[in-house]
């Protein structure tokens, strides 16, 4: 089966089996999405309508203060029909490689951040079901 979260014109569809929360927070909400195992989704919404770009590089400045070494790659993509950006990232927590990925783009309530990350182990069976969270995606304009 699969659930679905809907609020302020922002949907995505996840797996029944990963665990979803959702909190407020100073300029909108955080739902974040937990299979299983390590994996996890963060989408949050920000009412002030920060700058997709000035979000996307906070979420990476706070990733490099806490994994030294950090790898990451630019990104520019197409999500719920809306330009993207955000970083590929890499870098070693627990001496485990692990993945993460980072999205930030304007919705008509504001501008959303999304971030997965998983460890390079369990990646092959995470990746594919993560891509089907965001490309689920939906925003009003």
């Amino acid at each position: 089966m699969v659930k679905q979260f809907e609020e302020d014109g922002v949907s995505f569809r996840y797996p029944d089996d990963w665990t979803l929360e959702r909190d407020d927070t100073e300029n909108g909400w955080t739902a974040s999405l937990q299979s299983k195992e390590t994996a996890f989704l963060v989408v949050t919404l920000d009412r002030g309508m920060a700058e997709p770009e000035q979000m996307a590089q906070a979420a990476l400045a706070a990733l490099q203060s806490e994994y030294a070494g950090l790898e990451a790659d630019p990104a520019v993509d197409m999500l719920a029909g809306e330009m993207s950006v955000g970083h590929d990232v890499q870098f070693f927590s627990f001496d485990l490689p692990n993945t993460a990925w980072t999205r930030s783009l304007y919705c008509g309530a504001g501008t959303l951040l999304l971030y997965w990350q998983a460890n390079d182990l369990e990646l092959p069976a995470t990746e594919p079901v993560l891509r089907a969270i965001t490309a689920s995606l939906k925003v009003d304009e």
